[in-house]
């Protein structure tokens, strides 16, 4: 793998170039575990940690590195340190409610955000409007996917609720299990684009993370009789490169 499957372009090589000529190497965040970042880069993955540079003028999680950055990196082996974060072309974030209002970043660099709602007992309208509006203000653009089409008898009724809400926004009714729609997804899963799912937990998307992926990535939990709901099985971001080159995200619910 090379970081032009990832998503490396000219913008974000000219932005590149004065920290290359000093002889740093950029990569990827593909995955965080508390403050160490697994990053991709053309020499493979590393795992990388802050410079102390970098945490001494941080003072807010946001001018930290998230999943999805392209992060300036001084490597030895397999180890590296973040110097830099290149410029975000999207932020994915919401804000925290506390003591202090703190923005809580979410993913970053994300060209399409696919909004997963269930057909089934937990649609809602509500929260299909709280994810388009933290869409638009990410600058990334939404897609409405609504999953577990298998499990539902009105669907119509339920589309036309939707477009209530979501004037001209594209929207894909799929079912990942029968595979039903899974090819309407194709034009935005194409190589060098990275896709955000974005949801709440048991809507489907380990599972159509797994479908898309070919093999099982995600753990799946069994749908709940109660209220049609499958069990949150994701607790972590990670960047997944897909077989045709898209890269994708599953978030936690």
């Amino acid at each position: 793998m090379n970081i032009l499957d990832l998503g490396w372009n000219s913008d974000l090589q000219n932005h590149f170039t004065p920290y290359e000529s000093q002889g740093f190497t950029v990569g990827r965040v593909v995955k965080e575990h508390k403050r160490i970042y697994r990053v991709m880069t053309n020499q493979g993955e590393i795992l990388a940690e802050l410079s102390g540079k970098i945490r001494f003028e941080s003072s807010r999680r946001v001018e930290l590195p998230a999943v999805g950055d392209w992060v300036v990196l001084k490597a030895s082996g397999g180890h590296a340190l973040v110097h830099a974060i290149l410029p975000r072309k999207s932020k994915f974030s919401r804000k925290v409610a506390g003591t202090v209002t703190e923005e809580q970043l979410i993913a970053t660099n994300i060209d399409t955000v696919f909004l997963v709602n269930a057909l089934n007992q937990d649609f809602n309208l509500r929260r299909m409007e709280r994810y388009l509006l933290l869409t638009w203000e990410s600058g990334a653009t939404p897609v409405i996917v609504l999953s577990k089409a298998d499990l539902c008898e009105n669907i119509e009724q339920k589309l036309s609720e939707i477009r209530s809400i979501a004037y001209e926004v594209p929207i894909c009714t799929i079912s990942a299990t029968t595979n039903q729609g899974l090819d309407s997804l194709a034009s935005y899963l194409t190589k060098g684009q990275t896709i955000a799912l974005i949801g709440s937990s048991g809507v489907g998307k380990s599972t159509l993370v797994n479908t898309l992926a070919g093999q099982e990535i995600q753990q799946v939990n069994e749908i709940r009789t109660e209220d049609g709901r499958g069990k949150h099985t994701t607790t972590y971001r990670e960047l997944i490169l897909l077989p045709n080159g898209a890269v994708l995200m599953d978030t936690p619910g």
